[in-house]
């Protein structure tokens, strides 16, 4: 019964691992044949939580085709990451609608917090099957 466990731990360790590369590859080819740009913030939405105040940023750009877009970032924070007016570099697809803003974070993200669940459960998962047969 504990041998399920142990496996369903690494199993699922690996599908976390996979999605962490998927995303990882998404964003590269973002990277590579993406467009760049200057993007504003207009606007910062305040969202109400239990902890008070985050702020999600509204950006403004204009494309290849001279159409202004606007978009709101996926994360909020607090306090507030920009201010109204700054100016961030972001990188767009012209073939659907991703958008990134040139950060760490901002290109990263999913592949960090699917790589830090998945290693805990990676090493317990393996380190049980490697252990156990020693």
């Amino acid at each position: 019964m504990i041998e399920y466990l142990y496996g369903s731990l690494l199993l699922i360790s690996l599908v976390l691992i996979y999605f962490a590369a998927k995303q990882y590859g998404i964003t590269n080819e973002l990277i590579n044949t993406g467009i760049k740009t200057k993007a504003t913030v207009i606007d910062l939405i305040e969202i109400s939580g239990d902890d008070g105040y985050t702020y999600k940023p509204v950006f403004e750009f204009t494309d290849k085709t001279n159409t202004k877009i606007i978009f709101k970032s996926e994360v909020s924070s607090s306090p507030a990451p920009y201010k109204i007016g700054d100016k961030v570099t972001i990188t767009y697809s012209i073939h659907n609608d991703e958008r990134k803003i040139l950060s760490y974070w901002g290109l990263y993200r999913w592949t960090i917090i699917l790589l830090s669940i998945a290693s805990p459960l990676l090493i317990i998962g393996a380190g049980y099957f490697l252990y156990s047969k020693g």
